[in-house]
């Protein structure tokens, strides 16, 4: 169950600590993939370890997400690499925390353009490719604060609940074309940035969560790759919720 044998995915902020888990989920069920992000070098060192690890003929492009023209490219570049594109998972986001009263415009236009717009792009580029081959995924990476809101961080839950919108809108679009438009909505994941916390935070954090503990990246792989695969083609439009119990939402 869940092969991807054959298929090829694009996945941005793919050295991340969530990207990389993705990339790692897909890769070990088959795909090939166009590993995606801003830092060439930290993208060529994972693609290597992650051909050492899992095997396949993976490839890196470096892509600047705040720049339109950079991102207009990322689709047709990967379709040029890769000959076609069956998967595409929007990972990448960034964060410029700050209270709405303090926040500055170029805090809200940074996550805004990236989180957001950039996927917005991404989507209408795959979607051309998809809609010719009549098969296609699509997965946003949201968050569970784009349900619930989170104080100090109006422009990151507004990009996240944004994407679920889109997704929900475009999924009607494509369904008739056997295109899937599918969000998976992470809660506290344990990455190097929750690593860092001391253990009084860790224990707050924790003490919020039903299931005891934050999630492992490979939990969220696991659920992009259910819904990248063939026995997700009747799920779309809908969001995936992956928390540990944190926000039971429906």
């Amino acid at each position: 169950m869940f092969s991807l044998e054959g298929k090829t995915a694009l996945v941005t902020g793919a050295s991340g600590g969530i990207g990389s888990a993705i990339a790692r989920a897909l890769a070990a069920q088959g795909a090939r993939l166009a590993l995606s992000g801003s830092n060439g070098d930290k993208l060529r060192a994972f693609r290597e370890q992650l051909q050492d690890e899992v095997g396949g003929d993976h490839v890196e492009i470096t892509c600047d997400l705040s720049n339109p023209e950079s991102v207009e490219e990322l689709v047709p570049a990967t379709i040029d690499t890769l000959g076609k594109l069956d998967i595409l998972v929007n990972n990448a986001g960034i964060t410029r925390d700050n209270l709405a009263m303090r926040m500055k415009d170029d805090e809200w236009d940074q996550v805004i353009r990236i989180n957001l717009e950039a996927a917005f792009r991404l989507m209408r580029a795959a979607a051309r490719p998809m809609m010719k081959a009549r098969h296609g995924r699509i997965v946003s990476i949201t968050s569970v604060v784009g349900a619930t809101g989170n104080p100090g961080q109006m422009n990151y839950t507004a990009a996240k609940a944004g994407l679920t919108g889109m997704s929900k809108s475009l999924a009607q679009e494509l369904a008739s074309r056997g295109i899937t438009v599918n969000c998976v909505a992470p809660g506290f994941i344990r990455t190097a940035m929750t690593d860092a916390l001391d253990d009084k935070q860790k224990a707050a954090i924790e003490g919020r969560i039903p299931a005891g503990r934050m999630g492992e990246g490979d939990e969220i792989g696991s659920a992009v790759a259910y819904l990248a695969s063939d026995e997700a083609a009747y799920v779309t439009g809908q969001t995936l919720h992956v928390n540990g119990g944190m926000a039971m939402l429906s």
